[in-house]
């Protein structure tokens, strides 16, 4: 039977660039839920009948989320759900299956490389029919609908059994629990070239990859230890834990620090690889390397055509505006476009799909192709394992040549987290205002060459999405990038992106540090950052 219950709006819905994310106790208010999954239904059009996918990246609530999401789509008139077994589905495998099995859209529960637990974080975000995060005209809707809501409709019946692989029926919809791995590994081994992977595995390559307790751990053990050959231990923390085992599933130098300090030691394996939460992000370190995520990009475009599924070349390149220039000479001496858009990978979609982009990143460590319609952790390291393969050299010495025929950009993010909103807002305010007087200025011996806030126009759809970052560009091709987030949960996210490009050959073994110590000085200036928020230093360095 379909319930039908009243409810009152919450005001605070509005998803963000990833969807809706609060902490769990947030969620876990009355009909919290319940509202935004029915708004989600209530926003769409011609769903009756199609299938719908639920998944997540087994966080805390993950489970106890997925059965009301199942029970609300049986009312709203779906008839199919594929559910991953256990409610597992990292973020690429969710868009492969919409996209493989052309689902009307899906239900990706996650809150990426937030941490997770009872009072830490959760999200929920819509996907649309090409795998990809629902674009701002649907998430616009979403989130108009929650402010207006007064019912939502719920099929009364138990629970499921979604540990095991079934088909089940829940009212008139069909359930299908299906193996979360299967697919998304198939596709993989479309890409890649599996069988020089083994080899080079059973050559005595050395893998270190760290799956942070978080969902890429089933998904890279069957890769690269079951299919691959690696050798068993090669993938770390490889069980799904409601609470990452009470770590921060961030792949970056902090979080990860303990792969990091591996991949320093003079016996270091090869190549050393994490990803996150729900599987998206990723972190590459070589023997005695880190590859920003930034030139990773650049290195994977450029390098891309030795992997069999991008043999026949790159349509075109996209990066987030904070990303480096690095993809940008790539794109160059390819003869391809070069697309720089807001950070989000919705912007990203609508490029992949006319086309004109085959592979895209962000310097949040973010790097996909047109294969899925999100960015994808795994996908990167195989792809980077491949290179390695055909190449046949260290990630240092790939990276070495590289900046030596492109130049290098050194750079860095510098995260200020869960700081004052207020105090947030107004150092962007104050920014802001001062656009128009920075040209020509001078700050820690640098001259401003321009400043503005960023402003994308989509070639595609012709839509314009404004103030996505200020920029202040200095004279000789370096500049700083103030950003405040829209992932986190708690109060504000002030992310400083700071980068110098540097051609001559002489100055490309520089500490990043040494490379970027005026522009850090300058930023600092600039936003009065110690004085408008309290923080001496950020609270994480990438």
């Amino acid at each position: 039977m379909i319930k039908t219950v009243a409810t009152t709006p919450y005001d605070d819905q509005k998803p963000g660039t990833s969807g809706l994310r609060k902490k769990v106790p947030h969620f876990q208010r009355p009909n919290y839920v319940e509202n935004f999954v029915q708004s989600i239904f209530d926003s769409l059009e011609g769903f009756e009948g199609k299938t719908l996918v639920i998944g997540g990246d087994g966080r805390y609530f993950n489970r106890e989320v997925i059965q009301i999401a199942l029970k609300m789509a049986a009312a709203a008139g779906f008839g199919k759900a594929m559910v991953g077994q256990g409610g597992i589905l990292s973020t690429p495998a969710a868009s492969n299956v919409i996209r493989k099995y052309g689902a009307f859209g899906g239900i990706i529960l996650s809150a990426s490389h937030n941490p997770g637990g009872p009072t830490e974080d959760f999200g929920i975000k819509y996907n649309t029919g090409n795998g990809g995060p629902a674009p701002e005209k649907i998430t616009d809707a979403i989130y108009a609908r929650t402010r207006t809501i007064t019912e939502y409709r719920v099929l009364d019946a138990p629970d499921l059994d979604l540990d095991a692989i079934s088909t089940l029926a829940l009212g008139s919809m069909r359930v299908e629990v299906i193996d979360p791995v299967a697919d998304y590994a198939e596709l993989m081994e479309s890409l890649f070239d599996f069988p020089a992977l083994k080899a080079m595995f059973a050559g005595g390559f050395r893998m270190a990859f760290d799956a942070m307790s978080a969902v890429t751990g089933p998904y890279a053990t069957e890769i690269l230890e079951n299919r691959l050959g690696a050798a068993r231990g090669t993938v770390r923390n490889g069980t799904p834990l409601p609470d990452f085992g009470g770590h921060h599933p961030d792949p970056n130098l902090v979080h990860a620090r303990e792969l990091h300090d591996v991949m320093m030691e003079e016996n270091a394996p090869d190549f050393g690889a994490a990803s996150d939460g729900d599987g998206d992000r990723n972190l590459i370190i070589g023997r005695g390397i880190f590859v920003t995520p930034s030139d990773s990009l650049a290195l994977l475009a450029a390098n891309a055509h030795m992997a069999p599924g991008y043999a026949a070349g790159l349509a075109g390149i996209a990066r987030s505006m904070p990303t480096s220039g690095a993809a940008d000479r790539v794109a160059e001496k390819l003869g391809i476009n070069l697309y720089e858009t807001p950070t989000g990978w919705k912007f990203f979609g609508n490029l992949l799909d006319a086309g004109l982009a085959t592979i895209c990143g962000e310097e949040s460590a973010g790097t996909g192709s047109n294969h899925v319609r999100e960015k994808d952790g795994l996908w990167a390291v195989l792809l980077w394992l491949n290179i390695l393969a055909v190449r046949k050299q260290s990630v240092r010495a790939i990276a070495k040549e590289h900046w030596e025929t492109y130049g290098r950009n050194y750079y860095a993010r510098h995260d200020y987290e869960g700081i004052d909103s207020a105090a947030a807002n107004g150092l962007v305010d104050a920014l802001r205002a001062r656009l128009a007087t920075l040209p020509g200025t001078t700050l820690s011996g640098l001259v401003v060459a321009a400043a503005d806030d960023f402003a994308y126009h989509d070639p595609v759809d012709g839509s314009t999405s404004a103030n996505q970052g200020i920029r202040v560009l200095f004279e000789g091709g370096s500049r700083v990038v103030f950003r405040l987030s829209g992932t986190g949960t708690s109060g504000a996210t002030l992310r400083v992106y700071i980068e110098r490009y540097e051609a001559d050959p002489a100055k490309l073994a520089q500490a990043t540090e040494v490379a970027l110590a005026d522009l850090i000085s300058a930023a600092e200036t600039l936003a009065e950052i110690s004085s408008r928020t309290g923080r001496t230093a950020p609270d994480v360095i990438t």
